[in-house]
């Protein structure tokens, strides 16, 4: 049950709203390379942000649920997760986004062109199409030893997903690959698929991108269009991770940058005329960074539940374990994350 006491702190310059509830543990399990621990100042996020954020308890699930996406049925919640283990992706179920349950693999066997057992399976998002559900991955091509991004299709939100393609749906190979799918609809009806080229693999400059699906979401359609690039000093190195969608007459971005594996990682927030950009980062700094209870804050992805309000999840190192080398975990949180009107950021 979730109880109705509030508490407020303060993340930079934002309050946020805490109610607290309990929730269900999950096994952890470091997988991914060592942590960069920088022993420099955390991330903050500046005062005047377009955006705020209501914290319910968190994390809403223990273990690690790295980059989740919540996809929203008649029924039920469900929230995919990049790799923990030999799981592909850790899949949960909710009815109303306070306990959650374990249902397994949505994607168990992997399409013909990706490696397996590699822990480079990542950050996945679900599309519901007429009679169908699509699943779109990140995963290591065996043919060119890059990231690229895979579809996999199943009648079943829960899957089990099925990849019949014999290539990548996508791969940006002379920029290094293509990672961090996302799926927005427009207001006609149109899908896009955003991601990020995965150019700091290889010295390659970093962008988000952003591409039309044809109808049914099966194939891209057009040609892709860069929407975002790193330029502010908190950005670090990189950004990735995009979440867009359409509100009071704007297309909103949310999107990842700086060290994943460092309290340096935060969220950032940009405003777009079209699914296609053109975008503009408001302010200087992100909107969601670092704080007492959360550090490194990304893999954000942004939702309405069956009320129609707008939610965020993303996942978090619980400070002080910051890293699977001190026995951290990245795990699922959720915010309700609200526009603000006549941010200082946007002036």
């Amino acid at each position: 049950m979730l109880l109705r006491t509030l508490l407020w702190r303060a993340t930079g310059a934002l309050l946020l709203a805490v109610a607290f509830f309990a929730c269900e543990g999950g096994p952890a399990n470091p997988f991914s390379n060592p942590p960069i621990e920088s022993g420099l100042p955390p991330t903050i996020a500046e005062p005047g942000l377009p955006v705020a954020f209501s914290h319910d308890s968190n994390p809403v699930r223990e273990g690690d649920f790295a980059d989740p996406f919540v996809l929203v049925t008649d029924s039920l919640y469900y929230a995919y997760a990049t790799n923990v283990g030999t799981v592909n992706v850790p899949t949960l179920a909710s009815h109303d986004l306070v306990s959650w349950s374990p249902v397994g693999d949505a994607l168990p066997t992997m399409g013909k062109w990706a490696v397996s057992g590699r822990h480079k399976t990542w950050a996945p998002a679900v599309l519901a199409s007429t009679g169908k559900y699509l699943l779109f991955y990140t995963a290591r091509d065996r043919v060119h030893d890059r990231q690229c991004i895979g579809q996999a299709e199943s009648p079943n939100p829960a899957g089990p997903f099925i990849d019949r393609h014999s290539a990548p749906f996508l791969c940006q190979l002379g920029l290094g690959g293509s990672i961090d799918p996302s799926v927005v609809r427009d207001s006609l009806g149109g899908v896009y698929l955003l991601w990020k080229n995965d150019g700091n693999c290889c010295g390659q400059p970093v962008m988000l991108w952003s591409q039309q699906l044809v109808p049914g979401g099966a194939a891209l359609e057009g040609q892709p269009t860069a929407v975002l690039r790193p330029d502010q000093p908190w950005e670090g190195p990189l950004i990735e991770a995009p979440t867009m969608w359409y509100q009071d007459g704007s297309w909103h971005l949310l999107y990842s940058a700086n060290q994943w594996n460092t309290d340096h990682y935060a969220i950032g927030y940009a405003e777009c005329e079209t699914p296609s950009g053109p975008c503009r980062k408001l302010g200087q700094g992100p909107v969601m960074a670092s704080d007492r209870e959360t550090a490194g804050p990304g893999g954000a992805e942004v939702f309405r539940d069956h009320e129609g309000r707008r939610w965020i999840a993303y996942h978090g190192w619980t400070a002080p374990w910051i890293g699977y080398s001190q026995g951290g975990v990245r795990s699922f949180r959720l915010d309700r994350i609200e526009l603000v009107e006549n941010p200082v950021a946007a002036r």
